[in-house]
C-alpha cells in the first residue's frame, strides 16, 4: 500500500513538473505603446529687461547714452523678438519686424556685431499722437523715423553653449527724436517640424493691437506681456523612433549606467535618433537577445503615439530607448529590465539619460543639435541621468509607455 502511495505521489509530482516545464518559454503577445504627451509651448525662452534710469528719473528706463543686455539661446531658424516703449510718445514702441531678428545666416553661421538695421518703430494705434486721446487704428510702422539711429543693437555669440548676448544702447541723445526706452520683454520661439510655433509673437502689422503690447506702448509697463509669454514658455521635444529589445539575464544590453558609450550604436540614437545601427548590432549578438524591434519610422511629435506587437515569455525582460529629440545626446530608457508581468503603465521605469558623447546645449535652442542640422561638440564622459540647470519637464510630462 505504501509503495502504491509513493508511486502515486511521484507520478503527480512528475506530472506537475511537466506542466511547469511546458509553461516555461511560452511566448505571449503584448502591445508596447509610446506616447509623446508633451504640451506645446510657443516659446523656448522668454524674459524681461529693465534699465537703470538715474536719481532724477525714478524709473527702470534706458536713458540716452545708457545700455542694457540680456542672454538667450537659439538655433538655426529661430528668431529673437523684443519690444520696448518709445518713451517720449503717446503709444509708440520699438520692435523688430515679425518673426524677429534672424540669428543665423543661410550657412548656419551666427549673426554677430551690429544688427541695428533690424529694429523698427511702430505706432500702436491706440492713442492720438498729438492729443493722447484714445483712437482705434491698426498697428503701423513709422517708416519716416530711422529707428536704427535711435537704438543700437549688438549681438555676441558663444558657440559652445549656443548662447547669444544682445546689447541695446540708447543712441537717441541729441537727435530730434531723443527718448528713453521703457522696460521690455523678449522671446525666442519654439520650432516644430522646421516651423516656428509663433511667427507673430507680440503684434501683427495692419491689425489691431492687444492689451499687452498696448500696456508697453502707452505706459512702458512690461508686466502684462511678460506674464503672458511666461505662461507660454517651456522646453518641448519630439521623440525618435524607439528601439525595443527582448532579452534574458540581468544585464541591460542597451547600456550600463556609469559606463561610457560602447560605440555599438547608442550614440547614433542619442545624438540623431538613428536606431538602425544599434538595432543591427543587437541582432548580431544572439545568445541572450531574443528579439529586437523598432517602434516607428519617424519622430513622434507632441500628441503623437506609436505601438508595436512584441512577443515575450515569462523569463524574458524588455529594454527600450528613444531620443529626447531636442537635445545633443539625451535619451529616455529603462536602466532595469522590465518583465512580462509588469503590464499597464510602465512609465515609472523610465528615466532621462545623458549619453556623455556630446556637449549639452539648451534643449530646443542649441545650434549643434540634430534638430537644427548640427553635430554635437564631442565629449567623453560616463552615461548618467541628466543633471542640468535647465527647467526640464518631468519624464511623465513628456513620455508615456504602456505594455498591454
Amino acid at each position: 500500500m505504501m509503495k502504491k502511495l509513493f508511486l502515486l505521489i511521484s507520478s503527480l509530482a512528475l506530472l506537475t513538473a511537466c506542466n511547469d516545464d511546458e509553461s516555461v518559454g511560452i511566448m505571449e503577445e503584448h502591445t508596447l505603446t509610446i506616447e509623446n504627451v508633451n504640451v506645446l509651448k510657443d516659446f523656448v525662452q522668454s524674459g524681461a529687461f529693465f534699465g537703470e534710469g538715474n536719481a532724477e528719473v525714478n524709473a527702470p528706463v534706458v536713458l540716452p547714452g545708457q545700455q542694457i543686455n540680456f542672454k538667450f539661446h537659439a538655433g538655426k531658424g529661430q528668431f529673437l523678438m523684443f519690444a520696448t516703449m518709445y518713451g517720449a510718445s503717446k503709444d509708440w514702441f520699438f520692435a523688430p519686424e515679425n518673426p524677429g531678428i534672424s540669428l543665423y545666416d543661410t550657412f548656419g553661421n551666427a549673426m554677430t556685431g551690429d544688427v541695428s538695421s533690424k529694429i523698427k518703430l511702430w505706432d500702436n494705434g491706440s492713442k492720438n499722437d498729438a492729443t493722447g486721446n484714445p483712437e482705434n487704428n491698426p498697428i503701423s510702422m513709422l517708416s519716416e523715423i530711422n529707428a536704427a539711429s535711435l537704438m543700437k543693437l549688438s549681438l555676441d555669440y558663444n558657440e559652445v553653449s549656443s548662447e547669444f548676448t544682445l546689447t541695446i544702447t540708447n543712441t537717441s541723445g541729441g537727435t530730434e527724436n531723443e527718448t528713453p526706452f521703457s522696460p521690455g520683454v523678449w522671446v525666442v520661439s519654439n520650432i516644430l517640424g522646421g516651423q516656428l510655433l509663433n511667427e507673430t509673437p507680440f503684434y501683427v502689422e495692419g491689425q489691431m493691437s492687444n492689451p499687452e503690447i498696448t500696456s508697453i506702448a502707452e505706459s512702458g509697463n512690461n508686466e502684462p506681456l511678460f506674464m503672458k509669454v511666461s505662461q507660454n514658455t517651456g522646453i518641448i521635444t519630439g521623440l525618435s523612433p524607439a528601439l525595443v529589445v527582448v532579452y534574458q539575464g540581468n544585464v541591460n544590453p542597451l547600456f550600463q549606467l556609469g559606463q561610457k558609450d560602447q560605440g555599438m550604436g547608442l550614440k547614433d540614437l542619442a545624438q540623431t535618433g538613428n536606431v538602425s545601427v544599434l538595432k543591427e548590432y543587437l541582432e548580431s549578438m544572439g545568445n541572450n537577445i531574443k528579439a529586437v524591434y523598432m517602434l516607428g519610422e519617424a519622430p513622434i511629435g507632441p500628441g503623437g503615439s506609436k505601438s508595436i506587437q512584441i512577443e515575450i515569455s515569462a523569463e524574458d525582460k524588455i529594454a527600450y530607448a528613444t531620443m529626447f529629440g531636442y537635445s545633443n545626446d539625451w535619451f529616455y530608457a529603462n536602466s532595469e529590465g522590465i518583465s512580462a508581468e509588469m503590464t499597464g503603465n510602465i512609465t515609472s521605469q523610465t528615466k532621462l539619460f545623458d549619453n556623455g558623447t556630446g556637449i549639452n546645449q539648451f534643449p530646443g535652442a542649441g545650434n549643434n543639435q540634430a534638430l537644427f542640422g548640427g553635430i554635437p561638440m564631442p565629449e567623453n564622459i560616463n552615461i548618467q541621468e541628466v543633471s542640468t540647470n535647465y527647467t526640464l519637464p518631468n519624464v511623465t510630462d513628456v513620455i508615456k509607455i504602456s505594455l498591454n
